[in-house]
């Protein structure tokens, strides 16, 4: 599944892919719902390839999460 983060005051939004399963998808709901609470101080995601990913919860603007096989726009129109 693919995931983009916005963060306050930077030009750019985090884009990453992760394994698309329920559980998975379940679980990182949930954590985004804690570190958005202020349960934690920040936000970790592991990406499809293993890398680990700290984003301050204090600047996160928001959070989608998107199904990796979602129709991809590629060219000019619609």
């Amino acid at each position: 599944m693919d995931i983009r983060i916005g963060v306050t005051q930077a030009p750019r939004e985090i884009n990453l892919e992760v394994d698309d399963d329920s559980a998975k998808r379940d679980a990182l709901k949930r954590d985004v719902e804690a570190a958005l609470k202020g349960e934690s101080g920040v936000l970790w995601i592991t990406d499809k390839k293993g890398r680990e990913v700290a984003i301050p919860t204090a600047k996160i603007a928001y959070v989608e999460i998107g199904s990796a096989d979602a129709d991809r726009r590629i060219g000019f129109g619609g």
